[in-house]
């Protein structure tokens, strides 16, 4: 038997299937509507998305669009990656652990309506600069043209291919991925644009 996401029995979704349970009786019922986006269950309140419910290999969690604009009252709320900006999520491994941490969760859920009901943006990102890698600056000396489009790419574009470069320890490997990169930057194409 399968389950509805496509995996086994044991997939991620059933692992989670109590906690999860838990997290979406908490979530109907604090006013928010229920729909399905990005393959995941999303709460939204007068359309704006609001949390998102969560199935992972080692937990579930709910992630807050704008959790970075909570007030943290519960210490309860982390980044879920480095390059994250204002969300924020909780995480779970158990219905007993959502039961205990019900009061939190109440509590962040009506933070984040008010932000919505606010109109609140979340703030502009101010992602730090990435340095050039050295190959990518040799590259542009060889081929100034390939500069001119880079330059020319969104800020978004030029910061993924830059990580995308840098994440190599060896220089050879990060000379391959710019060369490799080359005809997209000089169409005017993000990385991950296909």
């Amino acid at each position: 038997m399968r389950c509805r996401f496509g995996g086994t029995p044991d997939c991620k979704v059933h692992r989670w299937e109590d906690a999860l349970k838990a997290l979406r009786a908490i979530l109907q019922s604090c006013g928010l509507a229920e729909e399905v986006k990005w393959r995941q269950p999303c709460y939204t309140y007068q359309g704006r998305n609001v949390v998102i419910m969560s199935a992972f290999k080692d937990s579930c969690a709910l992630n807050f669009l704008k959790g970075g604009m909570l007030e943290d009252r519960h210490g309860l709320l982390e980044k879920p990656g480095e390059h994250t900006q204002v969300g924020r999520q909780m995480r779970f491994r158990s219905a007993d652990e959502v039961k205990a941490r019900e009061d939190a969760i109440r509590d962040y859920i009506q933070q984040a309506v008010e932000i919505e009901r606010g109109g609140q943006a979340a703030p502009p990102c101010e992602a730090p600069e990435l340095p050039m890698p050295e190959e990518l600056l040799h590259k542009f000396d060889e081929m100034p043209e390939l500069r001119q489009a880079f330059e020319s790419l969104t800020p978004g574009r030029r910061r993924a291919y830059l990580l995308h470069f840098s994440a190599p320890k060896q220089s050879k490997t990060r000379a391959a991925r710019i060369e490799k990169c080359i005809p997209m930057i000089l169409e005017g194409k993000g990385l991950y644009d296909r």
